[in-house]
């Protein structure tokens, strides 16, 4: 018997379209320099092993498709499908798009064909999916409804979404701790590269590039950037989750989240020993402040909740958009462009850029179509057998 009714709604599909889209990026990032290939494309399958790899490479290949196949199978699980089906969906859909992208590679001077490469992601698609169907065989799928009929409203999927991503976008170098969405230098280096030799070239150049040039934050515009940068995430919980105690777990968890990742990710910029360098009184003030006022707001309806939140993103992306790249954000930059992050790159940096926003459009949406209520997810899922 299927474990999920056909008609049950889950974030697994949007999560699983979103990590196959990151997945491509990452593998084929840069996007450039495209050319026919000198010898036969499938030659990669049967070659020797590479002569040059390392742990690192070894366990991100089979990491980074782990989430795939059990979004996979668990999106196809919960529409309907059986456990066999969903365990060979996850799998294969692993193996299909890496074998994909190690064919696209041939045609990059930049990237290396590798069927070490295939069959690493290949065997964590495998495994993904694998965890997955044994989750719902034990009645994971039972226990996972009940909680989120308990703890979420009814149309959480983006919101979980957004939640799921967070960690993500804050791994990828900041240049103030918790600041994600400074995407308006990109979009000016962008409008340049476009506009190179147009007659609009000179005007974006004497108008919108010497925008990039700009003073450092004062450390009260420093503060409200943190401070925002935690906020924003308890309110996508609480535009999700009804009012309550839960809440109060979850904007504190949120909190652990973010001092967690925002500590890994400068001690995979600047190394270990150099982990805890960002947490400067200003910092930590700033991330205490938002916690407590995230845990002061617990009582908003829903609505309330998304409409404080809108407001919130929209604060956080005009302020960390007047931050300038001081000399150690360009070198974790370097290191992450240029060193072993290179095939990370692609997905972390545009989940911090985008993050805000898609959190704005969210919440956005949730303004609209709310009705206000604070509803809890229908409990319309039969027992499983």
């Amino acid at each position: 018997m299927a474990p999920y009714p056909p008609r049950h709604r889950t974030s697994a599909l949007p999560l699983s379209l979103l990590c196959t889209t990151l997945i491509v990026y990452a593998s084929l990032y840069p996007f450039e320099g495209w050319r026919w290939p000198l010898g036969d494309w499938w030659t990669f399958l049967w070659a020797p092993r590479p002569r040059y790899w390392t742990v690192f490479d070894l366990v991100f290949n089979w990491l980074g498709y782990l989430p795939l196949g059990a979004l996979t199978a668990i999106a196809v699980a919960r529409r309907g499908g059986s456990l066999f089906p969903a365990w060979m969906a996850g799998a294969m859909a692993g193996t299909m798009l890496s074998l994909g992208c190690e064919v696209l590679q041939n045609w990059l001077p930049s990237r290396v064909p590798s069927n070490l490469d295939w069959g690493l992601n290949a065997v964590g698609a495998a495994t993904g999916a694998s965890l997955s169907v044994l989750a719902l065989a034990m009645g994971g799928a039972k226990y996972w409804q009940s909680w989120r009929d308990r703890w979420f409203v009814e149309r959480s999927s983006g919101g979980m979404t957004l939640l799921l991503l967070w960690p993500l976008a804050l791994l990828f170098p900041l240049p103030v701790p918790l600041g994600v969405g400074q995407l308006a230098d990109r979009v000016r280096i962008a409008g340049a590269e476009l506009l190179a030799d147009t007659p609009a070239a000179l005007w974006w150049a004497q108008v919108v590039m010497p925008l990039q040039v700009r003073a450092p934050l004062l450390p009260p515009t420093e503060f409200m950037v943190t401070a925002l940068g935690q906020l924003l995430p308890c309110l996508v919980v609480y535009a999700v989750s009804p009012p309550g105690w839960r809440r109060i777990v979850m904007a504190l968890s949120t909190g652990v989240v973010g001092l967690a990742t925002t500590t890994l990710s400068t001690a995979l910029n600047f190394g270990p020993e150099h982990a805890l360098t960002w947490a400067t009184e200003l910092s930590l003030a700033a991330w205490a402040s938002a916690l407590m006022l995230a845990l002061l707001l617990f009582w908003l309806s829903t609505r309330a909740a998304a409409v404080l939140g809108l407001m919130s993103a929209t604060a956080l992306i005009a302020l960390v958009n007047q931050a300038p790249s001081d000399p150690y954000f360009a070198a974790s930059l370097q290191a992450w462009e240029q060193g072993r992050f290179v095939h990370f790159h692609g997905a972390a940096q545009w989940v911090g850029w985008l993050w805000p926003y898609a959190a704005m459009l969210h919440l956005w949406v949730m303004t609209l179509t709310h009705s206000g209520g604070d509803t809890l997810a229908k409990k319309t899922t039969p027992p499983v057998s």
